[in-house]
């Protein structure tokens, strides 16, 4: 069988499958951070990212911009745990014939966005390759009573995002803002069920949450806030790559957050056997197939 055949999700699932982890470890693959026990108040937060030339990425981009989203989108993954990014680790793969004032720009990107979030640069790895390979390693730290997670959402949780979507390859995907203010905001005053980055499609991220909590949803087309770069509803639905959060909440804690411009509503979390659904703009209810970017 060929990886093509698997699909990226398949194949974590068939690596999950072999994994095995001791009591240290409070969750494992499958949410946007692995959770590890620290101390009695809080817990480690641990993520990765890789940004690959000709992927997430190309040459004629700014390198500055490549350099600051190879951090940003590490952010992203531990403000979607309510968390505060700490140290990183950042190991590069290189052609040799890589101008070295593009890697001056590249590093310039990584240790600004660094300053800005108060992450420290800590070592990493070089090696030679063919194309530019960025992997970014981060540690943050959590508060044990903030943590979100994926699997928490419950029927009734109103569907709340930050930011729009569609259109982020013209030009969003280098310039986002994670949002770790609005999440540690979040954490702090509210109780939210369970939290997600959209890095691959708003459906395609919403499902992660749906099948991680083992329930179902609708969203609302006319709710979602669609960027002016937006081309069209599947644009909305499952471009990707705009590093919002996506959270759910009671509907007793949300009756609060509605005041909040910063926060839009798009949906409901369902009972599992409601599915997951669509209610377009002429108000017909349609079944959801996730759709997003993956690799394979």
């Amino acid at each position: 069988m060929l990886i093509k055949k698997l699909g990226e999700f398949g194949l974590i699932e068939r690596f999950k499958k072999s994994i095995k982890t001791d009591l240290s470890v409070i969750k494992g693959s499958g949410d946007d951070c692995a959770v590890l026990k620290l101390d009695k108040s809080n817990y480690q937060l641990f993520t990765c990212d890789m940004l690959v030339e000709d992927v997430d990425f190309t040459l004629k981009d700014n390198p500055y911009l490549v350099g600051r989203k190879a951090v940003a989108v590490s952010i992203s993954d531990i403000a979607s745990c309510s968390g505060e990014p700490r140290y990183c680790v950042i190991s590069l793969g290189l052609p040799k014939n890589t101008k070295i004032g593009f890697l001056d720009k590249l590093f310039e990107g990584m240790s600004d966005i660094c300053r800005e979030y108060k992450v420290n640069i800590v070592g990493g790895d070089l090696s030679g390759n063919n194309r530019i390979v960025i992997d970014v390693s981060m540690l943050g730290v959590v508060e044990k009573k903030h943590l979100t997670l994926r699997s928490g959402a419950k029927p009734g949780d109103i569907i709340f995002v930050t930011g729009s979507f569609g259109g982020s390859l013209a030009g969003k995907h280098l310039k986002f803002t994670p949002r770790l203010k609005e999440a540690r905001n979040l954490a702090r005053g509210f109780r939210i069920n369970a939290m997600i980055d959209v890095s691959d499609g708003l459906t395609q991220d919403l499902s992660h949450i749906l099948k991680q909590s083992k329930v179902g949803a609708v969203i609302y087309e006319d709710l979602i806030p669609k960027s002016k770069e937006a081309v069209g509803l599947n644009d909305v639905l499952s471009s990707g790559e705009e590093f919002e959060l996506l959270f759910t909440i009671s509907r007793p804690q949300a009756r609060k957050l509605f005041k909040n411009p910063e926060y839009k509503p798009i949906g409901e979390i369902m009972k599992i056997g409601y599915g997951f659904k669509l209610v377009n703009s002429n108000g017909r209810e349609i079944n959801i197939r996730p759709k997003g970017f993956t690799h394979f």
